[in-house]
């Protein structure tokens, strides 16, 4: 296999990566908000869930999330195009980045949970380990 249809594997997954991690991420708020709502009473609006996900301890462990799919929005458009390697080199973040445990970090933690509790998310996330499962 050539390295140009390597590459080109590669940023397409990375690219279904990037929609499948949009899709969880989606998810994933919206059950910690029910979860948080459950907890703390109703929030009274998109302004006020904003504020929470950005600065409440609660939302904290969803972050890292946000944080990489804007890190794979810049490096696909940034003036140099991608390598094989960094394109490599997301896939494999990502990989770290769905790792659910009951003993591990609180985000490892939270994340099992919510996969335990939604059927959907679990869904999403089985998508998306299929989807980094295989080397390219």
């Amino acid at each position: 296999m050539s390295s140009t249809s390597s590459f080109d594997i590669a940023l397409k997954r990375l690219m279904d990566t990037r929609l499948a991690l949009l899709r969880l991420h989606k998810a994933l708020l919206d059950s910690e908000r029910g979860e948080y709502e459950q907890a703390h009473g109703r929030i009274r609006s998109t302004g006020e869930f904003f504020q929470l996900v950005l600065d409440d301890e609660w939302f904290r462990w969803l972050r890292p999330m946000s944080q990489f799919i804007v890190q794979i929005d810049e490096a696909m458009s940034a003036k140099e195009p991608m390598s094989l390697e960094q394109t490599k080199d997301l896939l494999e973040q990502a990989r770290r980045l769905l790792q659910p445990s009951q003993q591990g970090t609180v985000a490892e933690q939270k994340y099992d949970q919510a996969i335990q509790r939604d059927p959907d998310i679990a869904f999403m996330h089985a998508e998306l380990a299929n989807l980094l499962a295989s080397e390219i």
